[in-house]
């Protein structure tokens, strides 16, 4: 079977990540995946060592790429695609990817889907397919299947450079929806009142918020207390990983909506506990009191004690740090998620048949 993926925007995020995942454990059971996306944003190396990737603006290219012989199509998040689509006349089966967590972005994500007729919605937790159910119209069924991904690349292993103090890390872009100046507003109060910590943010290079971010970061005098990280290769995260579990710090989330949340299952299956507020997805993946802590949203100081109840108990912080490795092995592993998704398109390309 050879599928096509159309999304915009070719990042280093969590969308890219599971599709990543998907692809390798697809070729592995006779999937081929190309990925069409319009603009790359950093994220090239993520997938040009397992897929086909194309980078294409002009009609013309995205057209001769959309007429070669895919038996599904999955458009991710791209409204555009249903006129692309449309225009050449593709009739096989057409699933739609709704990941956007904010209802108006996703409204607008949407128009047009009604020219393609999609055999199926897919989504990456309860709460998206709540998100939805308000604006599908019951025009095909929603099915969640969350992201997975290789345990066995994304697992706890000593580093021989151990930091000194332990670590606190924000992963992401730096955007108004990953709300970054709450992670600033937090580290703020941490360096008040501890010296055992650090404050790591990794990512950000080709955020919309880079400069503003660093501004702010500097203003608040947290360069020495914040190290920041702009580019991190996604295969080198687990090392990444592994010095935040040695440290005995944690994963810190401020994102005000997640869909699901990629990081949280990588520092997870990596034994590191997540804390983060208590919205959208996020009570789908972190079990609060053991994987992580969930904290009520904009309370800062919620967030700050979250933290200490991890790092400051250290039978609490390895009795976390196991169960967030179980529950992953339990529920997030790549042959669990994409099995799911593989019977799903066998079904879909053989009732085309």
């Amino acid at each position: 079977m050879n599928i096509l993926v159309i999304w915009r925007l070719l990042t280093v995020g969590g969308v890219n990540a599971g599709w990543r995942n998907r692809a390798i454990y697809f070729k592995q059971h006779g999937i081929q995946t190309d990925f069409l996306y319009t603009k790359d944003l950093g994220g090239m190396h993520m997938m040009e060592d397992v897929a086909n990737v194309y980078i294409a603006k002009k009609k013309k290219d995205i057209y001769d790429i959309l007429r070669k012989s895919y038996d599904a199509v999955i458009v991710v998040d791209t409204s555009q695609a249903y006129d692309w689509l449309s225009d050449v006349g593709y009739n096989g089966p057409i699933i739609v990817e709704a990941r956007t967590p904010e209802l108006l972005k996703l409204k607008r994500n949407l128009q047009g889907v009604e020219k393609i007729t999609p055999r199926q919605f897919i989504v990456p937790s309860v709460y998206q397919k709540r998100l939805l159910s308000l604006l599908s119209d019951e025009r095909a069924p929603i099915t969640v299947i969350y992201n997975g991904l290789d345990a066995s690349f994304f697992r706890p292993f000593p580093c021989d450079d151990v930091p000194k103090k332990k670590i606190i890390a924000y992963v992401g872009r730096l955007d108004g929806r990953k709300n970054w100046r709450a992670f600033l507003r937090i580290a703020s109060l941490l360096k008040k009142e501890r010296d055992d910590i650090e404050c790591w943010v990794i990512g950000g290079q080709h955020s919309v918020d880079k400069e503003t971010f660093e501004a702010e970061w500097k203003a608040k005098q947290l360069m020495s207390f914040v190290k920041w990280f702009p580019v991190v290769p996604y295969q080198h995260m687990p090392e990444v990983y592994a010095k935040i579990r040695q440290s005995g710090g944690c994963l810190l989330a401020t994102t005000k909506v997640e869909s699901f949340g990629n990081t949280f299952i990588e520092a997870m299956a990596c034994g590191v506990p997540v804390v983060a507020p208590r919205v959208s997805a996020m009570p789908e993946i972190i079990v609060h009191g053991k994987t992580g802590y969930l904290f009520r949203e904009h309370h800062t100081r919620g967030a700050v004690r979250a933290i200490a109840e991890i790092i400051d108990d250290k039978q609490q912080y390895t009795y976390m740090s196991e169960a967030g490795r179980a529950h992953v092995l339990n529920q997030f592993t790549i042959e669990h998620c994409a099995k799911a998704y593989i019977d799903l398109l066998h079904h879909i390309v053989r009732d085309q048949i």
